[in-house]
């Protein structure tokens, strides 16, 4: 929110400088001398994990509950949490990253924090567990849709029963590691994600798997009934073949474990002993046959028997002897890949095997999405991977289009961070630029994201373009461009800051502002596409504002690009423009750029918002938005409130002669001046009047003063809206009534029925 300044305001809003006098007297403003990510000893591509755990790390060491003696106790301390609060949240970050703490003017926390005991005991309970992934809100969706069974504890910080839990949820972790995923979710650092799970208690258990309904664990809270209850969702099948020392639980561990990877039985030796005699097997052994293998004594060189009786560690060393992916031939590269989908794993030299054997889990998973898996040595073809813009170890998926059309994963090295990257990537149209591919003169227009794979808000937009590219597929094409590889293109385009989202539509290039999200992108896209906003400047603001028609009203934003609530107003402005369209002209003027001139207009504050009525013979007039709410609703509603009335106030006689006896089809809204909802609907009203005028008329009726008019149509409760279309029979006092409260609703369902009543009297034309 900004300061209020003008004067001629300062009556009218004397209650609100007052409280925002209050507000900014307790803010604290912390001066910090070193910038964020060394005051918390990260570097700029810190995790949000790490960014937490170096922050709890300073909180147990400087907080000024173990510091008593120190003055400076407290400042210190401030210093680290202002740092946290920004560094932790995705939009906060990118806006320091870019301008610096000039860009956090709107947003000056960090002057509260808590107990010594909280650091300790509270915060991020399972950070230091390496079998327990805490999930965040741009994780969380990645996670469990990638196929993966998931098994994810809904916590407070704050409860009690949460904690209690924590001791059996690593234990149990630990137990199940490698048979299912076991994740946590921060309910307090991610309310949100919670609520759209449906979270209400905590700690809450969900099992998740892509394609099945999330289901809620409601036993007791033993270490033995979570496996239990895990196990019964593991796919899992054991034939008898085999006979060894592995107990049941082993076998159906192993059998989950290794799902669509290797068979897993058992066999009695004392049933089957010419077979055992013949693999030379006098005791219990567990082996491991891979394909092709034999059972003759002379050749089983090739089966591997193993000592261990722990399903984890049987679970390793198979899956070390696994098969590695197939290695592609430069020869045989861009045939290959001009008529597969692939997921390729590109490495230098003999080191080409990953570290993770996890990973080899990808053919499986990824077999009902038609991908295949292989790698390629980029030493054995150096040129191949420099044109691919590859110099270093990664992976890409390549979607049918050879070497043309592909995309590099930039997240995390885990298998459900590749698994979702690859289901996302095959089915988006988003590619990886560099010279020889960038859009520069395209005819088609492009997003261009330029990004640092070392950037944390970076690797999340990404899936959000992904999304974005399946929506707008044949009107936008997508790309990346790695300003750590391609310096020098983000050089010649002024890059400052990552990410920057730049639309090329030949001359015309537009930065994009937004949040990180596909449903942001899609309506950036759509502005520029058909624009609701026009970007003034003092040249176009004089034609087009000050000397405007007589009949025409403006509403204009004044804004400044580094301002908090500016950039948060941005997509509502756009989004309350859109619903105006032939009513309202909507503009908008950078503060930044025209600084003398906003001056000149007495511009003091960011946003302003001023309301220019129709033009009269009064000297230059406008009204300043002073409302609490800058969403695209109340904006609407404060702007239509301004217009002429169109709809028409109708008397008893008025509603008998024009609307039940007149030749005119009709929607009426029955009211109270004294009803709460009807005062919000009322602007709504007016804006179904003018959308639907000159072809069903609107009038309005006052029950408090008409209240037997009222009765008499059926009226129950206010607003109540009733269409009455005309029709040659007499027409019924109660009218059709519509439930929707949504001038575009109303709209498209009134123009439904009289679709309906064209056809119904051509039906009857007809059968004359």
């Amino acid at each position: 929110m900004g300061v209020w300044l003008n004067r001629d305001d300062y009556v009218g809003d004397l209650k609100r400088v007052i409280l925002c006098f209050l507000i900014v007297s307790m803010a604290v403003v912390v001066d910090t001398d070193q910038d964020f990510y060394s005051l918390l000893g990260v570097s700029k591509t810190a995790s949000s994990r790490e960014i937490r755990q170096a922050f709890k790390k300073l909180a147990l060491k400087l907080h000024p509950d173990k510091n008593p003696n120190n003055p400076n106790a407290h400042s210190d301390f401030l210093k680290i949490n202002r740092a946290y609060e920004v560094l932790k949240d995705e939009d906060l970050r990118k806006k320091y990253d870019k301008y610096g703490e000039k860009g956090l003017a709107d947003n000056q926390e960090g002057g509260q924090y808590e107990s010594w005991n909280y650091y300790r005991y509270d915060f991020g309970i399972y950070d230091d567990d390496p079998e327990i992934i805490t999930l965040d809100r741009r994780e969380f969706d990645a996670a469990v849709n990638s196929g993966e069974l998931w098994f994810v504890n809904f916590y407070s910080a704050g409860c009690s029963h949460c904690h209690d839990l924590a001791p059996t949820w690593r234990d149990f972790a630990k137990e199940v590691d490698g048979l299912l995923r076991i994740g946590a979710v921060n309910c307090g650092d991610d309310r949100m994600l919670c609520r759209m799970k449906g979270v209400n208690s905590y700690p809450s258990l969900f099992i998740f798997r892509s394609g099945m309904a999330a289901v809620k664990y409601h036993g007791d809270r033993s270490k033995d009934s979570l496996v239990s209850f895990a196990m019964q969702h593991v796919r899992s099948s054991v034939t008898e073949l085999w006979a060894d020392c592995l107990t049941s639980q082993t076998r159906l561990r192993l059998s989950g474990m290794l799902d669509g990877l290797v068979n897993v039985g058992w066999m009695d030796c004392a049933t089957q002993a010419n077979l055992c005699t013949s693999l030379d097997i006098t005791t219990s052994s567990t082996a491991y046959f891979p394909p092709g293998a034999t059972l003759n004594n002379k050749e089983k060189s090739n089966v591997l028997f193993l000592n261990s009786l722990d399903a984890k560690e049987i679970y390793l060393e198979i899956m070390h002897n696994l098969p590695d992916f197939e290695l592609l031939s430069a020869d045989t590269l861009e045939d290959r890949l001009a008529h597969h989908r692939w997921l390729l794993f590109f490495h230098f030299g003999k080191n080409g095997n990953s570290n993770d054997p996890e990973l080899k889990k990808l053919k499986t998973l990824l077999k009902n999405e038609h991908i295949q898996i292989g790698k390629f040595d980029c030493s054995s073809a150096p040129d191949i991977c420099s044109n691919l813009y590859v110099f270093q170890p990664c992976l890409a998926v390549f979607k049918g289009q050879g070497t043309k059309e592909y995309e590099i994963h930039h997240g995390k090295k885990i298998l459900y961070d590749i698994l979702a990257f690859a289901k996302e990537s095959v089915h988006s149209h988003v590619t990886t630029l560099g010279p020889q591919n960038f859009p520069a003169n395209d005819k088609e227009p492009w997003l261009v994201d330029f990004f640092a794979p070392w950037c944390p808000p970076c690797r999340a937009l990404l899936p959000e373009l992904r999304k974005a590219s399946k929506h707008l597929y044949g009107q936008l094409k997508f790309g990346t461009l790695d300003c750590t590889v391609h310096e020098g293109l983000c050089n010649m385009y002024n890059i400052q800051a990552y990410p920057t989202t730049v639309v090329f539509n030949q001359s015309n290039v537009h930065e994009y502002e937004g949040h990180h999200s596909a449903e942001q992108i899609l309506e950036f896209i759509e502005d520029l596409m058909n624009p609701s906003v026009i970007s003034l400047s003092p040249t176009t603001f004089n034609e087009l504002v000050k000397q405007r028609k007589h009949d025409e009203v403006w509403m204009v934003d004044f804004y400044s690009p580094w301002c908090h609530p500016c950039q948060v107003l941005m997509p509502e402005w756009k989004r309350m423009a859109r619903t105006l369209t032939g009513l309202i002209n909507v503009g908008s003027i950078d503060c930044q750029q025209y600084h003398s001139f906003c001056a000149e207009e007495n511009v003091r504050r960011y946003p302003e918002i001023r309301f220019f009525p129709p033009k009269s013979n009064k000297a230059y007039q406008y009204h300043s938005y002073n409302g609490w709410n800058r969403d695209a609703y109340s904006l609407r509603i404060w702007g239509l409130g301004f217009l002429p009335q169109a709809s028409i106030d109708l008397t008893p006689q008025a509603f008998n002669e024009k609307v039940l006896q007149g030749k005119n089809h009709w929607v009426i809204d029955f009211y109270a001046p004294w009803c709460g909802p009807c005062q919000n609907f009322a602007p709504e009203f007016e804006l179904l009047a003018r959308m639907i005028k000159g072809k069903v008329k609107a009038g309005k009726v006052d029950c408090q003063a008409n209240a037997q008019t009222c009765q008499k149509a059926g009226i129950r409760a206010y607003p109540t809206v009733k269409f009455f279309p005309y029709e040659r029979s007499k027409r019924n006092i109660g009218g059709e009534q519509i439930d929707s409260r949504d001038a575009k609703e109303i709209a498209a369902l009134i123009y439904e029925k009289l679709e309906n009543l064209q056809k119904h009297g051509m039906r009857n034309k007809d059968e004359l």
